[in-house]
């Protein structure tokens, strides 16, 4: 019987006084009664208006019909078809502007709640399935991989799916790219990405981690002397962006990149991290995406008694998802909005003591659609705090391009390929945040399941 009802059933949730306090998993996941539940609510239109705005085009409707008969598994394989980081895109995804922009219950109501059934769907699986993945026969071809964030596993997937021999280089030293480095054990548990690492290495994926591609080897080196055939890069976009303010320097300043990195890779929330960080009084995190939220929750999780989101324009345009905004806020996390830093003030040891500030207001839209923020002239104020987190963007690394003659790079540093990742040189393809600059995770899987399919063509037709 369809649930008419015009609300998702909630996400069931640890306390936000008591998970502020840890790093474990925010969002407990669904139960199997609400999965059911949820389940009911989508209507299975024929046309699917979901799948058109799901990168990776997941048969929405089908998986779940099949999560209404309570076949959790077949549900798992349809998901598992088209993606090949189910457990992963059901926790991070942005849903709300993709796929469930598109449901028809969200015309009235809102809509049913996909990514909260993939993740049960993806979970249930890991947590019952014995099923060991089979290798597909090889057809003796070669592909390398630069990269193993979600462009890269993905690419990787789907050529091994194929027949490949693929060859994953990670420079460092655990494989996951931004899915390890970058998002928060309470948001993506690490022990999730290595399960989905694992069902890769089952189908015959191997991982070279350590292997810095520009250093170690170069790109032309894997096509000419490691008898590759193709070489897909998706390195990313690692970067960090600073403001160029007076003070960027002082001891306590972190881009997020280096903070989340310590944090999550490293380890740094336990007390016997071998990489450790900083845990300060009071935290200024400037910037307003999803990466501002995850710096500004784990520097609580750390001990901060104080933690500040400064952003330069309003809440409606912060860029952030809407549910980690209201998670950020539930644990405390204090939003300066329409403010601006100018300089960051240190002590006479070099510390970080205070971040001056000027108020903002908002003018016409500029080139992205949002409204320009505009400084109020005579508005500086001080924010007193020991640690500034810069969280205004990344992009791409410039090591591989600096060492691939013929590789056309844009304006802002990204490798320019075709609609199939082709790149200016043959043989040579790129996805993810290394062409787009940084964007979400399930945009780099898109890229990286076109990249495989040209690839194989590619390959093909060379024979």
């Amino acid at each position: 019987m369809a649930n008419m009802s015009n609300i998702k059933n909630p996400m069931p949730t640890q306390d936000a006084n008591v998970r502020k306090n840890n790093f474990l998993e925010v969002a407990t996941g669904y139960t199997e009664k609400l999965a059911l539940s949820e389940a009911t609510r989508c209507l299975g239109c024929k046309n699917m208006p979901c799948v058109s705005g799901c990168p990776v085009n997941v048969h929405i409707s089908d998986f779940i019909a099949k999560v209404k008969e309570g076949d959790f598994e077949q549900a798992y394989k349809i998901i598992s078809f088209s993606n090949s980081l189910p457990a992963v895109c059901g926790r991070v995804c942005p849903q709300e502007s993709q796929c469930e922009a598109k449901c028809v219950r969200g015309i009235k109501g809102e809509p049913v709640a996909i990514g909260r059934l993939e993740r049960f769907v993806a979970d249930y699986h890991n947590e019952n399935s014995k099923e060991v993945p089979e290798r597909s026969i090889s057809n003796n071809h070669k592909v390398a991989i630069v990269g193993s964030g979600p462009a890269g596993l993905t690419c990787a997937g789907d050529l091994a799916r194929m027949g490949y021999e693929v060859t994953v280089y990670e420079a460092l030293h655990l494989a996951g790219g931004v899915l390890v480095y970058g998002i928060p054990e309470f948001r993506l548990p690490k022990a999730i990405v290595q399960k989905e690492i694992d069902s890769l290495k089952a189908i015959g994926v191997r991982f070279e981690v350590n292997a810095v591609i520009g250093k170690a080897l170069s790109v032309d080196e894997l096509l000419n002397e490691y008898g590759f055939e193709a070489v897909f890069i998706g390195t990313g976009a690692g970067l960090p962006r600073f403001m160029n303010i007076p003070g960027e320097n002082f001891k306590g300043v972190y881009s997020a990149n280096e903070f989340l990195t310590r944090v999550n890779l490293m380890k740094a929330y336990k007390e016997d991290g071998a990489t450790p960080v900083m845990r300060a009084s009071k935290v200024a995190v400037v910037g307003g995406g999803n990466v501002a939220m995850d710096a500004a929750r784990s520097a609580l999780r750390l001990g901060a008694n104080e933690v500040y989101i400064v952003y330069r324009r309003g809440e409606e345009e912060l860029p952030a998802r809407k549910e980690e905004i209201e998670h950020a806020k539930e644990e405390g996390v204090i939003f300066r909005l329409l403010t601006n830093p100018t300089r960051i003030l240190g002590d006479e040891n070099g510390f970080v003591k205070g971040i001056e500030c000027v108020n903002m207001e908002l003018g016409e839209p500029d080139a992205s659609g949002r409204r320009r923020p505009i400084e109020k002239k005579g508005s500086e104020f001080i924010i007193d705090i020991d640690c500034v987190i810069m969280s205004i963007g990344t992009s791409p690394n410039p090591l591989i391009k600096s060492t691939t003659e013929g590789l056309e790079i844009s304006k802002h540093g990204g490798i320019i390929t075709d609609d199939d990742g082709l790149t200016s040189r043959e043989g040579i393809y790129a996805g993810g945040d290394a062409v787009t600059g940084a964007a979400t995770v399930i945009l780099a899987m898109g890229a990286g399941k076109k990249a495989a399919l040209a690839i194989d063509k590619y390959i093909k037709e060379k024979k």
